[in-house]
């Protein structure tokens, strides 16, 4: 069951490792840039491994943030994942041993191989969620650390580079839109977040669309159940 458990984990983060090698390195050559070495982006990338905050915090670093900037800045960017934390609280509830980590490694795209909550037949379910998260963590690390080295010899213009969460994220949704019979979750989120954006404007939009679509979701669930 182990070695079953372990090749059905790796082949489920796959897509997630060629982006997050290539975002990796990409956060790793910003690193660089910005005159922090292979030691700092690797850190950051085991004990933040926070995606976009990654990226922003670059800017944090340089630019000389307080303490409490950096606080608020990280809960604004990562407020989203609060919203990812309640509707997994039934799958990881019983983890445990394994419960911290898959806590601190759920990521956009870790959520969005594991929201379901299926697992494949023949393994663990709580192993299998635990190898996917990291696996998906070691590849961040490692396109962190390849960018950092690259960086050092090679010259790299890090224009534009922001964007590449944004399409790794676009990449995902659209794999999961392809895979998934039910898009009402997908809809929910597209409608309740272009509905926020109109309302709210594009620098306040992020947490009202979070609430209304864990509002949604919730009244759905709760029909669902009501009728079965």
């Amino acid at each position: 069951m182990m070695k079953q458990t372990i090749r059905q984990a790796f082949l489920k983060s796959i897509p997630v490792m060629a982006g997050y090698i290539v975002l990796g390195t990409g956060f790793g050559i910003l690193m660089r840039n910005a005159g922090y070495g292979v030691a700092w982006a690797a850190a950051m990338s085991i004990f933040i491994y926070a995606g976009s905050m990654q990226y922003v915090g670059v800017g944090l670093l340089t630019g000389g943030a307080s303490v409490i900037t950096a606080i608020l800045t990280t809960v604004m960017v990562n407020a989203r994942h609060l919203f990812y934390s309640i509707s997994m609280i039934d799958k990881y509830k019983n983890a445990g041993k394994y419960k911290p980590y898959m806590i601190c490694a759920l990521t956009d795209e870790t959520y969005s191989l594991l929201c379901d909550g299926k697992a494949p037949d023949g393994v663990d379910a709580n192993l299998y969620r635990f190898l996917v998260s990291l696996f998906n963590h070691s590849y961040w690390i490692a396109g962190s650390v390849i960018g950092s080295l690259l960086g050092a010899v090679l010259p790299f213009s890090t224009a534009g580079i922001e964007f590449s969460m944004t399409a790794l994220f676009a990449a995902s949704f659209t794999e999961q839109w392809l895979t998934a019979k039910d898009h009402v979750p997908a809809l929910t989120g597209l409608l309740s977040t272009l509905l926020c954006l109109l309302l709210f404007g594009k620098e306040q939009f992020l947490i009202p669309a979070m609430l209304l679509i864990t509002l949604v979701l919730t009244l759905l669930r709760r029909k669902e159940e009501a009728a079965q």
